[in-house]
């Protein structure tokens, strides 16, 4: 949005505004970045993000992340499909409340491409779920996905737990 609103300044002379500028002031949200995934808060984020969207006037772009660590083609394969799933139910529930949902799907780590993906395409808040982290994945991924995303992204990042959906 590059349109320019004349406004009128406490000494009388017309200044150009800048509705983006108007919109930050405002704490008012026009991109919200949702990272879907295939649990309970993954779900409960795709959820907040459209109700924020419907909220600000927003448009949610829901992205899934293939995780490549994994070479192998049958894995990659059921995560394809398990991402085409989850994109398709964030623009369903997005078409519910009249919210634009752009879906996209991308391969990598996730947190890298949520990260790349909000600074490539403006967006002014990340959503995502809370990781539920157990036994020795907590010794074997100390990091989790939220933190890794809140720490590199340059706009706020909202992590959502599985029961606030």
């Amino acid at each position: 949005m590059s349109t320019d609103i004349d406004a009128t300044d406490a000494t009388g002379e017309t200044a150009a505004v800048s509705p983006d500028a108007d919109a930050a002031a405002t704490g008012r949200f026009e991109r919200v970045l949702v990272v879907a995934t295939d649990d309970p808060a993954g779900r409960a984020a795709v959820s907040t993000a459209v109700d924020l969207a419907a909220t600000h006037g927003a448009v949610v772009d829901a992205l899934y992340v293939v995780d490549t660590a994994e070479a192998w083609d049958v894995v990659v394969e059921r995560r394809e499909r398990t991402g085409e799933e989850l994109v398709e139910a964030a623009e369903d529930a997005g078409a519910a409340v009249g919210v634009d949902v752009e879906k996209w799907f991308r391969y990598g780590t996730t947190h890298r491409e949520a990260v790349d993906f909000a600074a490539a395409h403006d967006a002014d808040l990340v959503v995502v779920g809370s990781a539920r982290r157990t036994g020795l994945d907590r010794l074997l991924r100390p990091d989790p996905v939220p933190a890794r995303v809140r720490r590199g992204a340059d706009v706020p990042v909202m992590v959502v737990g599985p029961d606030d959906g």
